[in-house]
């Protein structure tokens, strides 16, 4: 109870010392008051309130189902709740990423992402036209003439504090630090995949430079150097953000701010996520504890009561107790959601020696070369990874050895070998006119049809969920659902590209345990170093259409390329060309940000610290202030002179310390 009291003083505090301070408020951006959402019986929001300000970098967590991607879809407008208001001022423009989102393919990349700016492209036509108009006429001295160039000046005008003609720029600068060459700026759409078309909507909503930007899971189809870039982008460039996004490093470097969705209910932690698993941590424990407590006052309590109930000599106290049980205010514990994916692949058969072999095996698009010469053997049991850029072939060699694209060369497949595959878009094909059970109910045969119940409930969809139609599913949910169809039948090699996509934490490390403990062959394409480690002892590297093998794990292959990422020990294999710029620069600007991310997290952990102790000072003295109150109140006490110059000199020193946790949290926010 004290330490949660301590909490909100604190809390008031630094709200009242950030006011006094900067003497204004953050905008309110958006309103969220008692939102309800049901689907079914059970509700999945309950009397949710929170709001959006400018400069907030929400995270929002919480298992896979929890609600993160309807939550998303409510504030931009795309779905309506069951109760509840979504309220934000008349001006405030919302920029969403969805997870899954139908795209155009009938322009080029440049063309499809200049849509972001249709009004400074349509105030320029209007501006030519008039141009155009003023050109051909000859009656300067006439009303319209006259009424025409006014026009035009408020019509230029207009265009350039739009931007004029840099949003071209803009674009260029935008889709090159998300992956694209210059040379992709003509190409199709249709040219491209689904991951890099996902890449063009991120461009547009970006160059938009709405209010608010929500972002689902957007990280999922890009590689490190792309991830990097946003980063930077939305901790420099965005106004507010809400996102979704199971990548730790990722919203950590992003956002201030977490929102735990749990149980139906919304925890509002004003943290980075590290710092927010640890209070939630503490959170619990502090609970747990006042709760204990809090038991054991109510037994006491009853027991006496019970004891002394027919006593006349303790009447009085017997109804002071009673009195005291009936004001007594229950202590809540935060409910923990304890539902985990429990999975296990079947037992297989048995198959060859050699799974895969591979021999001068290419693969071309037109006169585009994707992978050329490759030579591969991989051994029954073995666990191996492809990384690589996106877009230097790894998804390619995956659909040459299940058979979807023809090649030249040699590609064998070995004696009795089973294919499994799970594919980048596998969540995507699942019929979203179907129920879980019905989606699963079609493709199980055999004996596994007695057990579909039994599947269901160890991918978290048992009771009444297993009646949720696919579309109204969040990605997560669905990779899951797409997950439970790979293993109805048994297989001995598996392909997992992009496996950990749409997957919380908790999610990835069971797939993981799962994937360790297959007594078959496994090819894993990702680019989740946390992932992989531990996982496989062979990684095969893909770029400028040629494919290397490392043997040993990950890191090995990270520590070998002398690098801190799979990113950067890919770009450290590559060798310049006489066209390209020499890499020593970019090395280096490199080494220089993170050594400057470096300097920062120093400079914010000191600041913390200076926080954090200053506040136990306060808490200290404020504690010793009020044991000399209820000492100064005695008769007894009341002239001594000792206790009145400790009160004093305590008071003095506390208004001091208090403006000193002013100033340091100040700079704290600043940091921040």
């Amino acid at each position: 109870m004290l330490d949660s009291r301590r909490l909100n003083l604190k809390n008031k505090r630094f709200a009242t010392a950030l006011a006094s301070i900067r003497n204004t408020q953050k905008a309110i951006m958006i309103s969220v008051e008692n939102l309800k959402v049901e689907f079914g019986v059970k509700p999945l929001f309950q009397d949710v309130s929170f709001v959006v300000n400018d400069r907030d970098r929400i995270a929002l967590v919480g298992k896979n189902g929890a609600g993160k991607s309807t939550l998303l879809k409510i504030l931009c407008g795309a779905q309506k709740p069951t109760g509840g208001n979504v309220a934000m001022a008349g001006d405030t423009t919302i920029g969403y990423l969805p997870q899954v989102m139908k795209l155009s393919d009938d322009t080029s990349v440049k063309e499809e992402t200049r849509k972001a700016f249709a009004d400074n492209t349509e105030l320029q036509r209007r501006i030519e036209r008039m141009q155009n108009e003023m050109a051909e006429r000859t009656d300067y001295e006439s009303e319209e003439y006259a009424r025409l160039v006014e026009q035009f000046t408020q019509a230029h005008e207009q265009f350039i504090m739009m931007g004029g003609e840099n949003y071209e720029a803009e674009i260029e600068r935008t889709l090159i630090g998300l992956g694209f060459e210059r040379t992709d700026f003509e190409r199709p759409t249709r040219e491209f995949s689904g991951g890099w078309r996902m890449r063009i909507e991120l461009a547009k909503i970006l160059l938009r430079k709405p209010d608010v930007l929500l972002l689902d899971e957007p990280t999922n189809h890009l590689d490190i150097e792309s991830i990097q870039w946003l980063e930077q982008f939305l901790v420099q460039g965005a106004k507010a953000v809400v996102l979704v996004s199971h990548d730790r490093a990722f919203i950590n470097n992003v956002t201030n701010r977490t929102l735990e969705i749990n149980c139906g209910r919304i925890e509002d932690y004003r943290v980075k996520y590290d710092e927010y698993l640890t209070l939630r941590k503490e959170r619990r424990e502090q609970q747990l504890r006042a709760y204990e407590n809090q038991q054991k006052e109510i037994a006491d309590t009853k027991a006496f009561v019970e004891r002394f109930r027919y006593q006349a000599t303790k009447a009085v106290q017997v109804q002071q107790r009673i009195r005291q049980l009936e004001k007594i205010v229950p202590i809540e514990i935060d409910q923990v959601d304890t539902s985990a994916l429990r999975l296990k692949f079947p037992p297989c058969l048995r198959s060859g020696d050699y799974p895969i072999l591979i021999d001068s095996l290419s693969k071309s698009f037109g006169s585009h070369k994707v992978i050329g010469d490759v030579m591969m053997e991989i051994r029954r049991g073995e666990k191996v990874a492809f990384v690589g850029k996106n877009g230097e072939g790894k998804s390619t060699l995956v659909k040459c050895i299940t058979g979807e694209l023809d090649y030249t060369g040699e590609l064998k497949i070995g004696h009795n070998v089973q294919i499994g595959y799970f594919a980048q878009n596998q969540a995507q094909l699942l019929d979203e006119q179907l129920t879980i059970r019905e989606t699963i109910d079609r493709v199980a045969t055999g004996e596994i049809r007695l057990r579909i119940n039994d599947i269901l409930g160890a991918f978290m969809f048992g009771g009444e969920t297993a009646d949720k139609y696919v579309k109204v599913l969040s990605g997560g949910e669905r990779s899951r659902l797409a997950m439970i169809k790979l293993l109805l039948e048994p297989v001995n090699l598996l392909i997992l590209d992009e496996p950990t996509n749409h997957l919380d934490m908790v999610s990835k490390e069971v797939l993981k345990e799962a994937i360790r403990a297959f007594d078959g062959t496994a090819i894993i394409v990702s680019h989740d170093r946390e992932f992989l480690d531990g996982l496989v002892s062979k990684v095969y590297e893909f770029g400028h259409g040629q494919v290397r093998e490392h043997i040993g794990g990950i890191y090995d292959y990270i520590r070998k390329r002398n690098a801190g990422s799979i990113q950067e020990a890919i770009d450290r294999n590559i060798a310049p060309t006489q066209d390209s710029k020499p890499e020593i620069p970019v090395e280096n600007n490199r080494k220089q940000q993170y050594d400057q991310r470096k300097q920062q997290q120093k400079k914010l952990r000191k600041a913390e610290r200076a926080v954090e102790e200053s506040e136990k000072k306060i808490s200290q003295m404020e504690k010793r202030i009020n044991e000399l109150d209820q000492l100064l109140m005695k008769p007894e006490k009341a002239s001594d002179m000792t206790l009145v110059t400790e009160y004093t000199e305590l008071k003095r020193t506390l208004d001091d310390e208090n403006n000193r946790w002013l100033k340091l949290s100040e700079e704290l926010e600043q940091l921040k």
